[in-house]
């Protein structure tokens, strides 16, 4: 099994930058898909960022050219990089893996492993 554990989360201004952190521990042998997704009061948990074992990533458009993703095989560690934060990237972000699958990813559901998560708060 593959336990992952967030780190990382907090409040910041407006423009600002955060950088979440994941850390993925237990059975990484085998190739695993990974992904970030957040998640606001109310709002349905929504796809930030999808990265293939292979390392191509696909972002969320909503984060284009602010948010970047970066993984290190060597450490089991996803960052992500948030830059130029908005009010409306406050939410819960959640560290995900799963084992296969369509990609890219349809839904969060085909994910089966999640952190607890960490909350980004903008404002």
């Amino acid at each position: 099994h593959v336990q992952l554990v967030e780190s990382g989360g907090g409040s910041v201004q407006p423009e600002g930058s955060l950088t979440l952190s994941c850390a993925a521990s237990g059975d990484t042998s085998r190739a695993t898909y990974m992904a970030w997704f957040r998640q606001a009061p109310g709002k349905e948990r929504e796809a930030v960022a999808h990265v293939h074992p292979d390392g191509e990533i696909i972002c969320a458009t909503s984060v284009k050219g602010r948010f970047t993703v970066a993984k290190d095989n060597a450490k089991n560690t996803m960052v992500l990089q948030m830059n130029r934060l908005t009010p409306e990237d406050s939410a819960m972000y959640y560290c995900a893996a799963k084992r296969g699958g369509a990609w890219p990813p349809i839904t969060h559901f085909e994910y089966k492993i999640w952190g607890q998560g960490t909350q980004v708060t903008v404002s």
